[in-house]
C-alpha cells in the first residue's frame, strides 16, 4: 500500500535537497540541475516561464524590465510538479505577465541571507520594475534557536544543534525577535530598490496553520506522514496556531509602514480566497500547485499588476 505521500505527491521523491555549498550565503542549488520536476540555470536560479517561453537569472534574461519575486524554498517552489507552477510562473505566463517574472530565491535561507542573493547577482540582472519580498517563516523557525547561535545578524539553518524545549523563547519573544530581523534587512531591500527604480512589496509568506484551522483532507493526510517521521510537530507546534501567524503578522505590518514599504499577509488573504476543502499544502510551509496558483492570482490582485 502507498503511503499518502507517494499516491499523491509522487513528484516529490525528485526535490532531494541537496544543495551546494556557497560561501556568503551558505549553500544554494546546483547549477544547471536538470530534474523532472525542476531545472535550474548556471548560477542556480529556477527556470521560470512566461508567456514567451522561459527565463532565469542567469542564462536567457529577458532584455528587462523585469519583476523579481524574491525569497526561500516557497519562491523557489518546493512542491510544484514542474517549472511552469511556481508562483513566479504562474504570475508571468497568466495571472501578471505584463512583464517577465523572474524567481530570485534559493532554499532555507534567512532574511540576512535573501538580502544578499540581490548583492551578489544584481550584475547579473537587467533593468528591474519590481521587487516582491515573499518571506517571514524561516527567520520565526530559527528565533529558537539560542541567542549564542544568532550573531549580529539572524541565525541560520545548520548553524548548531536546536536547544531543548525548556530553552525555547516563548511565542511573543520570538515574534519580537524574527519581526525585528525582517525589518532591519527589508530596509537594505528598500535602499537598493530605490537604486534600482523599482517598486518594493513585502509578503509575509503562507503557513498552512496560519491561513486556517483545519487542514484539507489531503493535507492532513501527508501532514500526518510527515509528522511519523519528522520532528517538525514537536520543534515548531508552539508557533503553528493562528493565534501566532497573526500577531506576527500584525508586527510586521507595523515595520512595514514605518518603512514606507507596502505588506501582504498572504495567510489572511489566501484563506479569504479559497474555501476549507481546497487543497493547498504539500507540507506546512509549501504548496502544491493549486495552492501556488492561489498565492499568484492573490498576490497579482493585491499587487495591481496585469
Amino acid at each position: 500500500m502507498k503511503s499518502p505521500r507517494a499516491e499523491l505527491v509522487p513528484h516529490m521523491e525528485h526535490y532531494t535537497f541537496v544543495l551546494e555549498d556557497q560561501p556568503y550565503i551558505g549553500f544554494f542549488q546546483y547549477g544547471n540541475e536538470r530534474t523532472p520536476v525542476y531545472s535550474t540555470d548556471s548560477c542556480g536560479f529556477r527556470v521560470t516561464h512566461t508567456t514567451d517561453g522561459t527565463a532565469t537569472v542567469a542564462d536567457g534574461r529577458p532584455p528587462g524590465p523585469v519583476r523579481l519575486l524574491a525569497g526561500s524554498s516557497s519562491v523557489f517552489g518546493v512542491g510544484a510538479s514542474g517549472d511552469h507552477a511556481t508562483i513566479a510562473s504562474r504570475l508571468g505566463s497568466r495571472h501578471a505577465p505584463g512583464l517577465p517574472w523572474l524567481t530570485f530565491a534559493g532554499q532555507s535561507l534567512n532574511s540576512a541571507q535573501e538580502l544578499m542573493l540581490l548583492t551578489l547577482f544584481q550584475h547579473l540582472l537587467p533593468e528591474v520594475a519590481e521587487i516582491v519580498v515573499f518571506s517571514g517563516v524561516n527567520n520565526l523557525v530559527l528565533s529558537r534557536l539560542p541567542a549564542a547561535q544568532h550573531g549580529r545578524h539572524g541565525a541560520f539553518f545548520e548553524c548548531g544543534p536546536a536547544p531543548d524545549a525548556s530553552a525555547v523563547p516563548a511565542p511573543a519573544e520570538r515574534i519580537a525577535h524574527a519581526t525585528a530581523l525582517t525589518v532591519r534587512h527589508l530596509g537594505g531591500w528598500r535602499l537598493l530598490a530605490r537604486a534600482l527604480g523599482a517598486r518594493l512589496t513585502f509578503v509575509l509568506q503562507p503557513l498552512a496553520p496560519w491561513v486556517r484551522e483545519e487542514p484539507a483532507p489531503q493535507e492532513k493526510a501527508l501532514f500526518d506522514e510527515l509528522d511519523d517521521v519528522s520532528n517538525w510537530r514537536r520543534l515548531h507546534n508552539d508557533i503553528a496556531s493562528m493565534e501566532v501567524g497573526r500577531a506576527y503578522a500584525a508586527a510586521l505590518r507595523e515595520g512595514c509602514a514605518a518603512l514606507g514599504v507596502p505588506f501582504v499577509d498572504m495567510n489572511a488573504e489566501l484563506g479569504a480566497a479559497t474555501g476549507p476543502g481546497d487543497w493547498l499544502f504539500v507540507d506546512r510551509v509549501h504548496c502544491v500547485d493549486a495552492g501556488y496558483d492561489a498565492v499568484a492570482r492573490v498576490l497579482a490582485g493585491r499587487l495591481g499588476t496585469s
